[in-house]
């Protein structure tokens, strides 16, 4: 094949090599030019239904129709529509099963100039009920498994239209309506930091743009056959289908949610499936089905995303893909679309626990910004906005929302720049490394913390496969570190191995204070790890490397009682180092001024750094018992303890040897 033709990629020359590999065998990709971006989406699918009428356009298990039969089903509900709700740019609700259903149904709503709002029948109730409160369409598309969801849903204006009641006669020819390039074409719904969905709106030519730097980059073909295990309620999941629909290619939904993935690599071989799509955790899933014995002979790409790509799931793709077949690994957003990919191959070396982004292409154009707006240098962390003529127009109904976001370009002209709120690092060569959310920069203890930061260093364990780490607060309102990991093997690593692996590499303040061990991390539907899904971390005693022993002795059990206090826990051994289970410089002085108070003893801060444990510092009491203190002397003492910030608790202990993780 020739490939001649950059495309826009600003690639270095070991990636352009990776990605030349990336092309269907049998030679027979059509460029997707730059004009055929300015047009309506069904003007494009149209194009391409009429070159190819009787090719496979979608197929779901027995289910299957060619792009005349797609058409033909996508004109008769878009009639149907438009007899219910007249012309008019307005929005209307699709809630379908991930299903072939779905598939005419947003071409429908495109087709009859309507803006379509995709809705997982799975999602909770209420929150269907607040996206339809927001959106608020005019009609709610259905089949007859979703439509006894939508016949539940407390609603004041919008008809549902169950499209299996539609009569096989309705007409099926285009309704050819003269649709803007610009015109809206639908809402993707995402998380808000307020706790309320928020609308992105999306239009035509944007969605063609992505679609053209897609085919180009990935070589997508008339020939390629396309998985579709992402909902298409997110950006992801129509970026994947129109990639397919839009170029004569086919695809194929599949339901990972109710079939799970054990049956994947038998149906990626039976269907001979060229391009596979899936975010990062449907892959770590997938991958552990994987025996070996699967050849996957047609795979020429997988294509990951919505979550960070690890060292270890490269290692997965060399151990069992073909070397016909390239790794790729992007950076996207809903407001902006694709802006970095990262090819590899079998012969890519990752040296980090985390994977590249990689580089930019034509048309999007990334720079890092620090707080004053300031681009960074290179090797500096700073907040990744998006330069480019092709991001969303903002959020539906939110224009407080959309000013904040979005800016107009300072040097003029139709570029916009969108404030994405993640973090990036440029390498000199202009590789980016993507460091997770800006918002995940927290405050403890006094001290700022990037928990992507201790993430990484937790995913660096060898056993650890993926990590999380939030920062809730207690009752006082202090924030702390709570890890949640994903081991590789049992049993677990304990919290005492952890702490101190990652106390070689973090300071103290940013050593998780709780750690949670979870079989899996709850995605959202866009395969994005939900936070919100997290379990609290709970008042249990952490897994420690001694095991538990009761107190022997009435000191021992005064002392016992001061611990599970000040670091909420159920029960505290004796042995139990006092850090491993999460304390910190400040729970130390709390410690030592209600061991001060209720022993009367002269007792330094440093004497809980030097005696960890129940045990030791029991035995530390009884050899001070004559050391008792006077009444002016204790206050002062107390005082001074009680005053002290954390800062200068750990430099008052910075010299002690028995605790290097602090």
């Amino acid at each position: 094949m020739n490939d001649s033709l950059n495309h826009g990629f600003s690639l270095p020359p070991e990636q352009q090599a990776i990605r030349a590999k990336c092309f269907h065998p049998t030679g027979t990709f059509v460029e997707f030019t730059k004009e055929a971006v300015e047009q309506s989406i069904p003007e494009r699918f149209e194009k391409i239904v009429c070159q190819y009428r009787n090719r496979l356009a979608v197929k779901a298990g027995y289910r299957s129709l060619t792009y005349d039969k797609l058409n033909q089903a996508a004109n008769c509900i878009a009639w149907a529509v438009l007899e219910k709700c007249g012309p008019g740019h307005d929005p209307i609700a699709l809630l379908f099963e991930h299903s072939i259903d779905l598939v005419p149904a947003i071409l429908a709503a495109l087709k009859a100039g309507k803006i379509f709002v995709a809705l997982e029948p799975s999602l909770p109730v209420a929150r269907i009920e607040r996206i339809l409160q927001d959106s608020r369409p005019t009609l709610i598309l259905t089949n007859p498994q979703s439509n006894i969801i939508a016949n539940q849903l407390r609603l004041s204006s919008p008809q549902i239209l169950n499209i299996d009641a539609l009569e096989d006669s309705a007409c099926s020819t285009d309704p050819g309506l003269a649709l803007s390039p610009q015109a809206i074409a639908y809402l993707l719904y995402t998380s808000g930091s307020t706790g309320h969905p928020k609308g992105v709106m999306q239009n035509h030519v944007n969605l063609l743009n992505e679609i053209r730097s897609y085919t180009n980059g990935f070589h997508i073909t008339a020939d390629d056959r396309t998985t579709l295990l992402t909902s298409c309620s997110s950006g992801q999941g129509l970026k994947i289908a129109f990639s397919a629909l839009l170029n004569g290619a086919a695809i194929y939904p599949v339901d990972i949610k109710s079939e799970g993935v054990a049956h994947l690599a038998n149906f990626l071989m039976q269907e001979q499936i060229t391009v596979y799509h899936s975010g990062v955790g449907v892959f770590r899933y997938f991958v552990r089905t994987l025996t070996g014995q699967h050849g996957f002979s047609d795979l020429r790409l997988i294509r990951l995303a919505s979550q960070q790509v690890l060292k270890e799931d490269v290692e997965s793709y060399k151990q069992y893909f073909s070397s016909r077949c390239v790794l790729v690994n992007a950076l996207s957003s809903t407001e902006t679309g694709t802006i970095r990919w990262h090819f590899i191959n079998k012969d890519s070396v990752v040296t980090d626990s985390t994977v590249p982004v990689g580089y930019g292409f034509e048309d999007k154009e990334v720079m890092l910004l620090d707080d004053n707006d300031r681009e960074v240098g290179v090797n500096q962390l700073g907040e990744i906005v998006v330069r480019s003529g092709y991001l969303s127009s903002g959020y539906w109904n939110r224009p407080d929302l959309t000013e904040s976001k979005f800016r107009p370009d300072p040097g003029g002209g139709e570029n916009h720049l969108y404030f994405t709120g993640d973090l990036g690092l440029m390498l000199p060569d202009g590789c980016l490394i993507y460091m997770g959310r800006k918002d995940f920069r927290v405050k403890i203890r006094g001290y700022s913390v990037e928990l992507a930061e201790v993430e990484k260093v937790l995913r660096d364990h060898p056993s650890i496969n993926e990590a999380v780490v939030m920062a809730p607060k207690n009752d006082s309102g202090d924030a702390r570190l709570v890890a949640y990991v994903v081991a590789e093997v049992q049993p677990f690593p304990t919290v005492s191995e952890l702490r101190k692996f990652m106390g070689d590499k973090l300071p103290g303040y940013m050593l998780p204070s709780t750690f949670v061990f979870l079989d899996a991390l709850p995605l959202n539907p866009n395969g994005k790890v939900n936070r919100h899904a997290l379990p609290g971390p709970g008042n249990a005693r952490p897994e420690l490397s001694s095991p538990f022993a009761a107190p022997r002795n009435s000191t021992e059990k005064q002392l016992a009682t001061v611990w599970t206090e000040v670091l909420s826990l159920d029960q505290v051994g004796i042995h139990d180092n006092f850090f491993d289970l999460g304390g910190h410089s400040l729970a130390a002085t709390r410690v030592v001024s209600r061991v001060v108070k209720a022993f009367q003893l002269k007792l330094p801060l440093k004497a809980l750094f030097e005696s960890p444990t129940i045990a030791d510092m029991a035995l530390l009491i009884s050899q001070n018992q004559t050391k008792q203190a006077g009444q002016e002397e204790l206050e002062r003492m107390l005082e001074e303890v009680e005053a002290m910030s954390d800062e200068e608790a750990q430099r008052l202990v910075s010299s002690e040897p028995k605790n290097q993780n602090l």
